[in-house]
């Protein structure tokens, strides 16, 4: 494992709670090389007297050198983690569901999964739109795929892809299905009492009809 260590009077915001650490907050980062590089090593982070501060995906690419995945010092960042956030978060948001609705399943560090944006259309019969926008999220997306399906009976999982998000992370730039089928080119999805066209693979929308 990584060790970021902060410097000091830098640690303020993640005290505050803050899930961001940028590089100029950073003093000096520990570890192998091949970790250093690899966009979403998990970091303990450490206050400039060692002191423990939280556990982190690090990437040496990002401008957000590293996100908080916990400032939990008894939480251990793995398998189980990413399924019981992402079960906690399908419990939080699948209620407020509609027929023909887009619903907002995961919200990035409003879910304790920074970087992760998960939508749904559909049900079960229906499609999962994912985008990985972190490398911590990325390095864990079989299993947060895995924990999406288990959760909402939806075996169509679709990952979108923004390529100036993905670039800016160091990350691949591919898109496509990553369980099932891909969605259709349209789908007709309401909101708000409106109806309008969108195309689920980009995110671009037609005017209402």
């Amino acid at each position: 494992m990584l060790i970021i260590t902060i410097k000091q009077g830098k640690e303020k915001s993640l005290l505050a709670g803050d899930p961001w650490i940028y590089a100029s907050a950073i003093e000096r980062v520990d570890g192998k090389p091949q970790e250093k590089m690899k966009p979403g090593s998990t970091a303990l982070v450490q206050s400039s007297s060692t002191k423990f501060l939280a556990r982190a995906a690090y990437n040496s690419r990002s401008q957000i050198r590293a996100r908080v995945w916990s400032f939990d010092p008894n939480e251990v960042i793995d398998h189980a983690m990413i399924k019981r956030r992402v079960k906690a978060a399908l419990d939080k948001h699948l209620k407020k569901g509609a027929a023909g609705a887009l619903l907002r399943l995961v919200n990035a560090e409003e879910d304790g999964l920074p970087g992760l944006l998960v939508d749904s259309f559909g049900g079960e019969k229906g499609y999962l739109i994912c985008q990985f926008q972190a490398g911590g999220v990325d390095a864990w997306k079989v299993a947060i795929v895995q924990a999406l399906i288990a959760g909402t009976g939806c075996t169509n999982v679709y990952e979108r892809c923004d390529p100036l998000i993905r670039k800016g992370e160091g990350l691949a730039v591919i898109e496509g299905a990553l369980s099932g089928d891909e969605p259709p080119d349209e789908v007709i999805v309401t909101d708000s009492g409106g109806r309008y066209a969108i195309d689920l693979k980009t995110g671009a929308s037609s005017k209402f009809r």
